[in-house]
């Protein structure tokens, strides 16, 4: 059987949070700094908890009026400083409920240039190792953030996405351009079975290249994220795939 780890990224303030978890075996909890404050990671933390759903970090830059979304002009020194404040911030909350925390996805604009900058993803692995060296990193599969943990002996998840197309050196294709977002829900759905049996993606300009699928990333933001969350797992039962948290995939 097949194993994956379905993540969805949660507590940026969208009302579907408390359908989203019971399907998800992976929560990624904003931290405050795109998206959330201290009052939705407290009620965040407590859906995981109830609902035995892995919980982990969802570091940002501190851009909520975009979303996190924009790529800003920033040194490894504060990358690995907005990291480390969103860790303790979380972590303060999960260890006073009792919970462990999992793992540790950056987010939006944060994410998509550690993948490419080996600086920056460096000043994440770092701020994670620094801060509690038994966190996963989930990150894009064949990124620098993967490289980057390799090099400092952390654990570490590849991550795939139903929604998004790729370019042909394995990063996504940018939001905005013609094709970057899979809209059919079908082909979405056959990409990541491939993904999951595979390792393989198809790239938007036609190349098939290889990727890492230990977990899944779904977007929790609408009632068409819910149902689309419905309709995955349904496929990966029927294709003997079996949904697991993050920590279970890559042991």
């Amino acid at each position: 059987m097949y194993k994956i780890d379905l993540n969805s990224d949660l507590g940026e303030g969208a009302a579907f949070d408390k359908d989203i978890i019971p399907l998800v075996t992976s929560a990624n909890i904003a931290c405050g700094f795109h998206a959330g404050d201290s009052e939705i990671m407290d009620s965040t933390v407590d859906l995981c908890k109830q609902f035995n759903t892995a919980a982990g970090v969802h570091p940002g830059y501190p851009d909520k009026e975009n979303f996190g979304r924009t790529n800003m002009d920033v040194t490894p020194s504060q990358v690995y400083d907005y990291t480390l404040y969103q860790l303790g911030a979380l972590s303060a909350i999960a260890k006073a409920k009792g919970i462990t925390l999992q793992h540790v996805k950056p987010h939006g604009a944060m994410y998509n240039m550690a993948a490419k900058d080996f600086a920056l993803a460096k000043a994440i692995v770092k701020a994670i190792k620094d801060f509690d060296s038994s966190l996963i990193l989930l990150a894009l599969s064949g990124s620098k953030m993967i490289e980057a943990a390799k090099e400092e002996g952390i654990a570490y998840a590849g991550e795939v996405f139903a929604d998004r197309a790729y370019e042909a050196d394995g990063t996504l294709r940018k939001r905005g351009l013609d094709g970057a977002m899979i809209t059919d829900e079908n082909e979405a759905i056959a990409r990541v079975i491939k993904m999951v049996k595979s390792s393989k993606v198809t790239a938007y300009t036609g190349e098939e290249i290889t990727v890492d699928a230990h977990s899944v990333c779904v977007h929790g933001d609408g009632v068409k994220a819910l149902e689309f969350v419905k309709v995955l797992n349904k496929a990966f039962e029927d294709n003997d795939i079996k949904t697991v948290p993050i920590a279970e995939v890559i042991k």
